[in-house]
């Protein structure tokens, strides 16, 4: 009988019920982080939907909408985790350094984890050519490493986007993990020509604010049901063995009026169960998951 390639030779097919179990510190089983979006667009390029219509240049009202986010929204996110207590990890563009610095000033003397997410969100590395990529993931390295004192570890494309080179250039430079792909809800190792980089889960397309919002067009009633559900759901099922849960937030979409009570909602359940979980960054996951044993999260 013929069988068919899936054309995917970066990772094996592995079931997460079949797996060796491990815990995280303290002997907890489901890692809760938090990732923010907090980017930076350059006006008259197309920033993405705005929402009420096709967009057509200037695309001033996408551009106003986004810079919302930098201006007003991301300290109502600031101030709910703040009082919280919890810990973000900021993925940056790195032109936000540039157009609003004192937002990464803040989330710098917050201790969050700053993690890699390209110059701006006006352009996708599907579409650069090798030379070009790696020149900029190396611009945005040496960006990061000169504002915060140290290179950042993790790496998510704007769009989540990636081209055929994408994990060789990343492990190539020194990057420790990346959150482009999302096919587990474990951390798992991911082949490239340089040797494994790890993938650690990120929610590219569930619970994630933008496309709940503008692509499924739920409700912020139902986001905050998804968020809580999943939430409840992978802390029960990590008795069976460790997960990682993750929820992906905008500045100018989480960061309105009217969302921010539904994002307290969200962090105040989480932080009903704040004992039974690891509140952490997708850097310490990483890092924890480096340090396991050979052939706990095997490479093949």
């Amino acid at each position: 009988m013929k069988t068919f390639e899936h054309g995917n030779d970066r990772y094996d097919y592995s079931a997460i019920v079949n797996r060796p179990v491990y815990d995280w510190p303290e002997g907890r089983r489901l890692a809760v982080y938090f990732a923010l979006n907090i980017e930076g667009f350059e006006f008259g390029r197309n920033p993405g939907n705005d929402f009420t219509s096709m967009p057509s240049a200037p695309y001033h009202r996408g551009y106003a909408y986004r810079d919302y986010g930098n201006r007003v929204g991301v300290w109502r996110i600031l101030r709910e985790f703040e009082s919280f207590g919890f810990p973000l990890a900021v993925l940056a563009n790195g032109s936000v350094y540039d157009v609003c610095p004192e937002v990464l000033e803040a989330c710098r003397q917050r201790g969050d984890e700053m993690v890699g997410h390209g110059r701006t969100n006006s352009e996708r590395q599907a579409d650069m050519p090798p030379d070009a990529e790696r020149t900029m993931l190396g611009e945005v390295k040496s960006l990061f490493e000169r504002h915060e004192g140290k290179a950042p570890a993790g790496w998510l494309g704007p769009f989540i986007s990636q081209s055929p080179n994408t994990p060789e250039l990343l492990k190539e430079l020194g990057w420790k993990y990346m959150l482009d792909w999302w096919f587990d809800d474990q951390p798992m190792w991911f082949r490239t020509k340089h040797g494994p980089i790890l993938a650690v889960p990120y929610p590219s397309m569930e619970l994630n604010d933008l496309p709940a919002y503008v692509n499924r067009g739920a409700s912020d009633e139902e986001f905050t049901r998804m968020a809580i559900d999943a939430f409840d759901e992978q802390l029960e099922e990590s008795s069976q063995y460790p997960m990682v849960y993750c929820l992906s937030l905008h500045t100018f979409l989480t960061g309105q009026p009217h969302r921010i009570r539904q994002l307290r909602r969200i962090l105040s359940h989480i932080a009903s169960q704040r004992h039974r979980v690891w509140l952490t960054t997708p850097g310490a996951i990483a890092e924890h998951v480096t340090g396991l044993p050979p052939g706990v999260v095997p490479i093949r």
